[in-house]
């Protein structure tokens, strides 16, 4: 995959820990948009995939949605209520416009979000990076969304369009996929059953040699259902619409924020608690 030479960088103590490719060349099926790939732990393992064989619309890190009024700003196969995953021309793009501020750590993005032509909704990321001890940093990222258009706008996903369990959309995160699974697990309950679906302040994924921790950083946030998946790939997001669709009036601005601990080594409950305590409060 080739990219323009706009490709942010980001720095954790003078270490490369992401990349952020702004305007990927990809197959419209695989909803263009950008993204964060390879992110690493500051021993330098990769913790992000990119297009991987069996969900090659899955992008390292990002912002995607399935539906967003009949558009799919996911990639791959729309879920159709009594008809089931299907390949549909549908499938929309996010378009960098300009970056209002870029540094080593972090930058401020704009982006548009667009649907047969025509911007439907406009974004603004927030990404920084920060250091937390020698061995972990976290990531934290923002992203508001504003409907442009003169209509009420709502995100849906194939949870809320009869796929039980389907509930993705949001921020999402691809992990490494290593020979076994790695352990899912928040402050009170321990494997994918369980924690899918679940709302928790925390959540925790970790592989052979690292080890992500992903938090809500707002009540908001922090209300919305966990997606997670560690059987058939391992995979995190944040659910904006898990039971019912999400509208978005004219005018009107939906804001997450999750801030993640990326660590090298296998944390525990108690020591991916703190890591969590200390990222979210700077």
């Amino acid at each position: 995959m080739t990219t323009t030479n706009d490709t942010p960088v980001l720095r954790v103590a003078g270490r490369p820990v992401g990349r952020y490719v702004t305007r990927p060349e990809l197959p419209v099926r695989l909803s263009p948009r950008p993204y964060l790939h390879p992110v690493t732990t500051l021993a330098g393992t990769a913790v992000t995939e990119l297009s991987p064989a069996d969900h090659t619309h899955h992008l390292g890190v990002g912002v995607a949605v399935p539906d967003v009024e009949g558009t799919n700003f996911w990639g791959g196969r729309t879920y159709v209520r009594d008809q089931g995953p299907t390949e549909l021309d549908n499938h929309g793009a996010q378009r960098h416009t300009t970056f209002q501020l870029r540094d080593p750590d972090g930058f401020v993005e704009e982006l548009r979000w667009v649907a047969s032509g025509a911007e439907v909704l406009r974004e603004r990321r927030t990404v920084a990076a920060t250091e937390l001890t020698d061995r972990a940093w976290a990531l934290d990222f923002t992203f508001s969304l504003t409907n442009v258009t003169p209509g009420p706008l709502s995100i849906g996903s194939p949870a809320t369009n009869g796929r039980p369990g389907a509930a993705y959309g949001g921020f999402f995160w691809r992990a490494r996929k290593e020979r076994e699974a790695p352990r899912v697990f928040t402050s009170g309950a321990e494997g994918e059953a369980e924690v899918h679906g679940a709302r928790a302040d925390w959540l925790a994924l970790a592989g052979s040699t690292w080890t992500l921790v992903f938090a809500g950083a707002t009540d908001r946030t922090r209300r919305d259902p966990w997606f997670v998946r560690t059987a058939q790939y391992p995979g995190v997001g944040s659910s904006l619409a898990y039971d019912e669709r999400l509208p978005i009036p004219p005018g009107d601005t939906v804001v997450r924020r999750i801030v993640t601990v990326v660590a090298d080594g296998r944390l525990d409950r108690d020591a991916s608690a703190a890591l969590v305590r200390k990222a979210v409060s700077q």
